[in-house]
Formats: C-alpha cells, structure tokens, sequence
C-alpha cells in the first residue's frame, strides 16, 4: 500500500536536493538560464509537438546529467584523502560527460531553431 505521508517525503528532499544544488552549482544556474530562453525561443517560434519533446528531453538530460555530476562531485570530495589519483579523473570523466550532451543539446537546438530563425 502506498503512504502519502512518504511519498510527500520523498518529494520534499528532492525539491530540497535540487535547490541546494542550484544554490550552489554555477554550471546549473547557467544551464536553467540557458534552457529558460531555449524556452521562451520555442514559444515565440511555436514550434512543433515532436521538437518540443526533443527540447524538453535534451534540456533535462542536461540539467539531470549536471545533477549527477554534482553529486558523483560530492561522493568523490568524501574520498580524497584515501584516493586522491581518481577522484581528479572521477570529476573530469563526469565533467566530461556534461560537456558532451551540452554539445549535443546544443546540436539539436540549432537544429530546431535554425529554419526558424534564417
């Protein structure tokens, strides 16, 4: 049987791990800057159902990739004094991994956006 009172739970730490993570992770803050006018560009060009789930998607497989990284971040810093040659490369394989769907979302938002804006 599902509870309310732990299901209402769950969602109270994850709405709090999200906004301490937004507080303080820059990246983030820039990427839901980013996405907010990626936002706001698709409602001026309205554009299609299929590219807005192409958006959506691409804007919160970043978003989520970052919270990821951030926690991976995290994790890592517990470690450092026992494992201090890997967690160097922990962090920039995870920054790495943001970096490459940063591209690709940027890839597809040029996609998308590009017939409408030339």
């Amino acid at each position: 049987m599902i509870k309310i009172s732990r299901l209402i739970k769950s969602f109270r730490y994850s709405i709090k791990g999200l906004i301490k993570t937004w507080r303080e992770e820059q990246n983030l803050q820039i990427q839901s800057i980013i996405a907010l006018l990626v936002l706001f560009l698709a409602f001026y060009f309205r554009i299609t159902s299929i590219e807005w789930a192409l958006l959506i998607f691409s804007i919160s497989l970043v978003l989520t990739v970052e919270l990821i990284n951030s926690a991976v971040e995290r994790i890592t810093d517990i470690l450092k004094p026992r494992i201090n040659g890997y967690v160097k490369e922990i962090k920039d394989i995870m920054a790495g991994a943001v970096l490459l769907i940063s591209i690709m979302s940027v890839v597809v938002g040029f996609l998308i956006f590009f017939p409408y804006i030339f």
